[in-house]
């Protein structure tokens, strides 16, 4: 089997201790300018583009991806920006919000906190095939947009080669995690990501914190959205120290 390639793409802005952010869909960061600039004023901000897209590689073939694919890359690229004697925090949403849960489950001694924010692992819930089934047919159906050539979009890669795999992870932690706060949507009460945040949350004994708007919360509301992700990163600091 053709292992998957590896792009390592990022981008860096701010300054302060280092926060790996992971974007949801296929890993691009379109639309992620407020949200970065704003927590650059607290953080020096490192966004990982698992797949290069807004790095040259958008309409390029692209694997299926896991999982393991980004967090192994986000591992690598924390060992290239983190000095050797600091932990990082980190933040991933949507696919990012998986990724991160692997990595945290794969390289603990690196990661000061993680938050995963409506990550849609819904194969975690007692009914998650059928739940799975039914969030694929949702996002995946007839006219699904082109994830190669000129007129690729990240959408068609996130449906091509993310969604499926990613939908199917099972997260492997351990309980009483104190290093991981489950994020949901004050908008997606209700709904299916935040019934699995609060599983997730549950299941892992960490804690469960509201955040601004939907599941593209990061989007709609970034200010207010970086400020609490911001409060929720620090106050762990202050937490555990």
């Amino acid at each position: 089997m053709t292992e998957p390639l590896s792009y390592d793409s990022y981008d860096v802005t701010g300054s302060g201790p280092v926060l790996l952010l992971v974007p949801g869909g296929a890993g691009h960061p379109v639309g992620l300018g407020p949200l970065t600039e704003r927590l650059a004023q607290r953080f020096t901000v490192v966004t990982y583009d698992p797949l290069g897209l807004a790095h040259g590689r958008l309409g390029l073939p692209v694997p299926d991806q896991r999982p393991a694919d980004w967090s192994e890359g986000a591992h690598r690229v924390l060992e290239a920006v983190l000095p050797s004697d600091e932990q990082a925090y980190v933040f991933g949403t949507s696919s990012g919000g998986i990724a991160v849960l692997d990595l945290l489950a794969r390289h603990p001694g690196r990661l000061a906190h993680v938050v995963a924010h409506e990550p849609p692992c819904v194969t975690v819930l007692p009914d998650g095939r059928e739940r799975r089934e039914e969030l694929i047919g949702q996002l995946d159906g007839p006219g699904r947009p082109p994830a190669e050539g000129a007129d690729a979009t990240p959408m068609g890669v996130f449906l091509a080669h993310v969604l499926r795999s990613f939908s199917a992870h099972l997260p492997s932690l351990t309980a009483s995690e104190h290093r991981l706060t489950l994020a949901v949507g004050a908008d997606s009460r209700g709904q299916l990501l935040y019934g699995t945040g609060e599983l997730l949350a549950d299941r892992f004994g960490s804690r469960l914190v509201e955040f601004p708007g939907g599941h593209i919360g990061a989007l709609d509301h970034p200010v207010e959205f970086a400020d609490v992700l911001a409060e929720t990163l620090l106050s762990s600091a202050r937490t555990s120290s």
